[in-house]
């Protein structure tokens, strides 16, 4: 089991319950595949550095997690195909 930890932007038109739910989908991704979540911080709305798809600012959520080493491409496979996230970058701590 190693250490990780994922940031994701989920689109900010997005709503509420919508981007809960994508929270919980890839928190339950790690639990599911025996890992362990240890900390969800969402950021908010920020900013992003340029723009990205037309739009300039998303909601930004870091997650960091305890799992096998094949957890963090099926993240990465789960937030390319879903429509209500941009981007994702997960790296080992």
């Amino acid at each position: 089991m190693n250490k990780y930890e994922a940031l994701y932007i989920i689109d900010k038109d997005v709503s509420e319950e919508s981007r809960q739910a994508v929270i919980d989908k890839l928190s339950d991704v790690v639990t599911s595949k025996g890992g362990e979540v240890e900390n969800v911080d969402k950021w908010g709305i920020r900013k992003y550095a340029y723009p990205i798809n037309f739009k300039s600012e998303g909601f930004y959520v870091l997650m960091n997690f305890t799992a096998a080493p094949e957890v963090p491409a099926e993240i990465e496979r789960l937030v390319r195909i879903m429509d209500e996230t941009v981007r994702v970058m997960v790296v080992r701590r």
